[in-house]
């Protein structure tokens, strides 16, 4: 039985031992979160340099128990690459787990030798003087917190408090009395050329620090943790004339009293290629920097960050979100260069980001393949980088000896990239499920051919039949198996709609009404079954948001006037 994460070194030996309880010790030579296991006929022993490094070589063991209670002979040594693994989930856009849904998360998670989590929050904990927010969201309580921060430290998992402290506010500002806060109370226009609501505060407004100052106050006690991520990210309202303010700003909240003896963590992105700015950052601040395609600029970035002696981690991401069955090649590629640059140049961290733009309407199990290989590549880049994720997926995510849930995830996971057009953080797929007032095969989608999309269909149908005689033996597993058969259902229903784009000049409008009408049947029992696996794991609140996405799109069959503003799309131009 192959070891997720692969450890640094393994010298086994054909002979098999029995498994007997180990004997464990702490031996202060090892590296932090370091262990070696002995594995002989005459015993078991775990010896690591600290309680983490026993309970990580107690996992390995665990791996190595074949299924007749034996273990393989001999002895492995391990430690990590990254004193810090760790994962995001957007809780925010729009899916709030329910906490049986976490504490499936977190068990995997520990199980990959993940110790860092955060709940990427912008209006979903449940803040005592804002229920006005929060109200429509189900949102995470105090003491729901507190629990999971127990059942985390329990799995040597720090979960770590996030709170958005800028940028990403649009939750907040479009109630009346937040509404003086923002830079433009009227919205703006983002560097991508979209219609966007206010989303950023004013940081020279004198009551924006007492407001956020408010939050982190409600926020942080219900957390062990000695760090904090704050966000501070995508401020687009704020131009790089006035980064005066934006390090103002940065440099005011490092100095609250709620911070006094917590890292803050921060995005990277506002403070990117700018050499000087980096040189302002204040003391006490990890910059966490961020790219979610395989082109990005890590090891530039990384090594500007080390040469102002600005402690960084990097934060690569499953590439699931925007794409509903996944980027898995990109994934796994940005995770591979993430961890490269971080050890290249110092980083001491490695989160892992997980996101839900507009409507987190990608299903939980398309985001495992990317959480486990950044799992296992952020533990050891030299021995996981070429990881048989087929192989690990079905062993350690899916309990599955068919190997055809990970066969179907790694079909569905790449089977955008049969299209010729290609374009970062979304896929070509799923462009005209979010915007269908745009025009396929123009554009951004301009180069697809009805022949790639028959692969796309010979490709879909290829995960469902895998799907379909996969055996998992995990208590959710026939969620699992609808889970991923509603994602193919809809890249396939997406695949029969852009053919039919095609066919005219490429508008929805063009496509005629019987084919609309039956496109808009087909959506109506996606929409009915994506609303009974919402609920299955996640709470209530957020998915009348998460289902608008697809209400639109099934309104735009029906009448075959797409809306021109949806989503902000009338401010761009197709060429």
């Amino acid at each position: 039985m192959k070891v997720v994460p692969a450890p640094r070194d393994s010298r086994l030996r054909a002979e098999r031992v029995p498994f007997r309880s180990p004997v464990e010790r702490v031996d202060a030579t090892f590296p932090a979160q370091g262990y070696e296991l002995r594995m002989e006929p005459d015993g078991v022993s775990v010896s690591a340099g600290d309680d983490a490094g026993l309970f990580y070589g107690r996992l390995t063991l665990d791996q190595l128990r074949a299924a007749d209670g034996t273990l393989p002979a001999g002895i492995i040594t391990d430690h990590p690459d990254m004193a810090v693994r760790g994962v995001m989930l957007d809780i925010s856009r729009d899916k709030v787990p329910t906490m049986a849904t976490l504490r499936d998360i977190v068990s995997r998670l520990a199980s990959w030798k993940v110790n860092h989590l955060e709940l990427y929050s912008e209006h979903t904990f449940a803040y005592p003087s804002h229920p006005d927010v929060h109200r429509r969201a189900s949102p995470i309580t105090a003491a729901e917190i507190r629990e999971l921060d127990e059942f985390c430290r329990a799995r040597h998992i720090e979960l770590v408090p996030n709170q958005n402290c800028l940028g990403h506010m649009n939750r907040w500002l479009c109630h009346e009395r937040y509404r003086p806060l923002a830079i433009s109370p009227d919205g703006f226009v983002d560097p991508f050329g979209m219609a966007r609501p206010a989303m950023t505060i004013e940081p020279t407004n004198p009551a924006s620090l007492p407001f956020v100052r408010g939050l982190l106050g409600e926020l942080l006690p219900h957390f062990s943790s000695r760090r904090v991520h704050v966000g501070l990210d995508e401020a687009w309202e704020l131009p790089r004339s006035r980064a005066h303010d934006y390090l103002a700003w940065m440099s005011g909240l490092r100095s609250v009293p709620e911070l006094d003896g917590r890292e803050m963590l921060v995005w990277g992105d506002m403070l990117s290629g700018e050499a000087a700015w980096l040189q302002r950052v204040p003391a006490g601040v990890t910059v966490c920097e961020w790219g979610y395609d395989d082109s990005y600029p890590f090891d530039e970035r990384c090594r500007a960050l080390a040469a102002a002696s600005v402690p960084f981690w990097v934060a690569p991401g499953t590439s699931s979100w925007l794409s509903i069955g996944g980027r898995l090649s990109n994934a796994v590629a940005t995770c591979r260069n993430a961890v490269d640059a971080a050890i290249a140049h110092g980083a001491t961290g490695f989160l892992n980001t997980d996101w839900g733009d507009q409507g987190h309407l990608q299903q939980l199990p398309i985001s495992e393949p990317g959480l486990l290989f950044g799992a296992a590549v952020s533990w050891c880049a030299a021995t996981n980088r070429h990881l048989d994720l087929q192989d690990a997926l079905s062993t350690h995510a899916f309990a599955d000896p068919t190997g055809g849930m990970a066969e179907a995830l790694l079909l569905v996971g790449d089977v955008h990239r049969v299209l010729t057009p290609q374009f970062p953080n979304m896929s070509t797929l799923t462009l005209h499920l979010y915007f269908p007032q745009m025009t396929f095969g123009q554009g951004l989608t301009r180069g697809v051919w009805p022949e790639e999309l028959d692969q796309v269909e010979e490709r879909l149908a290829r995960a469902r039949a895998a799907t379909e005689r996969s055996q998992s033996s995990r208590a959710d597993s026939a969620d699992l198996i609808r889970e991923l058969q509603w994602s193919v259902d809809l890249l396939e229903l997406l695949t029969h709609d852009a053919r039919a784009r095609l066919a005219g000049d490429g508008r929805l409008e063009s496509v005629p009404e019987p084919a609309r009408r039956a496109m808009a049947a087909s959506l109506h029992a996606l929409i009915d079954r994506y609303r009974d696996l919402w609920l299955v794991r996640n709470r209530p609140g957020g998915l009348r948001d998460s289902v608008s996405w697809l209400d639109n799109l099934q309104r735009a069959y029906r009448s075959g006037r797409p809306d021109p503003s949806w989503g902000g799309w009338r401010t761009r131009r197709e060429s």
